[in-house]
């Protein structure tokens, strides 16, 4: 089992950037798949990104790519989601998701998830 903490969500203008961490412990990161989701108030989960063990195949939505890049430091047993050119409807609760099996855009495929981190981006 994994215990998965996000942090550096927070509040920021449009067209700024945030880094989001997620740290693991309980298991070496390189056993899972990680991924990327987010939630915003009344509407469902969404995938954002995803990265396979080795760091070599990334996954993102199509509303991210290009703005957005996930990366992980197995030696620090962390993934990471960097946030650029920010805009108001990528507020969100963030979560970050571990997968045993095999990479995929369903939130069902993750076997465990982080609390979330608030991320507000203002016009």
């Amino acid at each position: 089992q994994v215990q998965l903490v996000e942090s550096g969500g927070g509040l920021v203008q449009a067209g700024g950037s945030l880094r989001l961490s997620c740290a693991a412990s309980g298991r070496t990161l390189i056993t899972y798949i990680m991924g990327w989701f987010r939630q915003a108030p009344g509407k469902e989960r969404e995938f954002v990104a995803a990265i396979s063990r080795n760091g070599g195949i990334m996954n993102y939505a199509g509303s991210v790519k290009g703005r957005f890049t996930i990366s992980r430091d197995n030696a620090k047993n962390t993934v990471y989601l960097q946030m650029n050119d920010l805009k108001p409807e990528d507020t969100a609760v963030y979560y970050c998701a571990a997968d045993r099996d095999k990479m995929t855009m369903a939130a069902a495929g993750y076997d465990y998830w982080g609390q979330g981190s608030q991320v507000t981006v203002s016009p």
